[in-house]
């Protein structure tokens, strides 16, 4: 997802006098060598208070912009790849991933022995680098809005895994993209949302997304999961959880398990 960006602010006031510049008088008997060597130091001590200026300047604005930026149940799912490996196993092998900055997840999965992945892309591509622009032209990584069906036959994949994606899409579309993502899968879907009161950049989203991401409570969920008939997968949430309580990991978005219901 694309960050607005964050000029710093200047630190030395255009009118700042050098140091020890102003206080160097040139008196009849003063040596030359003297006073060049003075203007010399006052230049040295000048530019350095300039460039640990404009570090520590640089340093807030990263600071700010991960904070603008918010929570990001993409980046969740690379911290949560060594659990799902614990929770799927063989199932990881041929893996789809759904939501915004995917060429960052693929590219991560495919660092692992005996993991294909490939990835959607809900929104529009932009400022991205040279490997999702290949991922883009190699077909692993397509662009579809996944309000309509997806452009890939039934169990084309082991395990289907979606983030920062329903969180923008209405009740009306859940019904159709949900589905959707558990006809594709073989051996199960895995739901990263974020969750109420989270941190998100509104006006970010509503750039890139139409609109503000509307975070739903587990218990919503859940009940929406037994309306659509679309059944918890027991075995990889109970060995998820196993394997997060071991590492002491705890996850910032909300993750729920699905069988593909076939």
């Amino acid at each position: 997802m694309s960050r607005r960006a964050v000029n710093p602010t200047r630190l030395l006031g255009d009118g700042g006098s050098i140091p020890f510049v102003g206080s160097v008088q040139c008196k009849a008997r003063t040596s030359p060598l003297l006073s060049i060597g003075l203007i010399a130091v006052g230049a040295i001590l000048l530019i350095g208070y300039c460039y640990s200026s404009s570090v520590s300047g640089s340093s807030d604005v990263k600071a700010v912009n991960k904070l603008d930026g918010g929570v990001s149940c993409t980046s969740e799912v690379q911290r949560a790849l060594p659990f799902l490996k614990k929770s799927y196993g063989d199932s990881m092998h041929k893996v789809l991933h759904v939501g915004p900055d995917t060429c960052s997840v693929v590219s991560t999965f495919s660092k692992e022995e005996d993991t294909e992945a490939w990835g959607i892309e809900p929104y529009e591509l932009d400022d991205v680098g040279a490997n999702c622009m290949s991922l883009v032209h190699k077909g692993i990584v397509r662009v579809a809005d996944i309000k309509f069906p997806l452009p890939y036959r039934e169990k084309s994949f082991s395990l289907v895994i979606v983030s920062d994606a329903l969180d923008y899409l209405s009740l009306r579309y859940l019904n159709i993209t949900l589905p959707e993502l558990a006809r594709v899968s073989a051996d199960g879907v895995v739901v990263f949302t974020g969750s109420p009161g989270q941190h998100r950049a509104r006006g970010a989203e509503v750039s890139k997304f139409g609109r503000p991401a509307k975070l739903r409570s587990s218990s919503w969920w859940i009940n929406y999961f037994v309306e659509t008939s679309l059944e918890e997968n027991e075995a990889a949430t109970k060995k998820f959880e196993q394997a997060s309580t071991k590492r002491s990991y705890n996850p910032s978005c909300q993750v729920f398990h699905l069988t593909s219901g076939h």
